[in-house]
């Protein structure tokens, strides 16, 4: 694993970031906890990249909160611009 944030998706609604951050630091220490509220998942900073690495072998396809919860490395952020710099949309403007 290159980066130190991990992707924690299929969470509880009721997941608050003291849950996560309760149940990571068992695996080093956590530095940011940022859960997405309404959308069922989650991003978790260790300290490094072992850590975090650690964290996704014990914590992947593990139960909690009654969900089987998927932890993997944090992809970057999708660019929200196409490749012309514009916002997309598509199609051909004649004028």
């Amino acid at each position: 694993m290159q980066g130190s944030k991990v992707y924690v998706g299929n969470l509880n609604y009721a997941t608050t970031e003291d849950d996560l951050r309760t149940l990571f630091s068992a695996y080093g220490s956590v530095t940011t906890v940022n859960v997405i509220e309404g959308r069922g998942f989650g991003f978790v900073e260790m300290s490094n990249s072992d850590e975090a690495e650690k964290a996704k072998e014990a914590l992947n396809d593990t139960e909690f909160k009654g969900r089987t919860i998927k932890v993997d490395e944090a992809r970057p952020p999708r660019k929200k611009f196409n490749d012309r710099g514009g916002r997309g949309g598509g199609g051909y403007n004649r004028y």
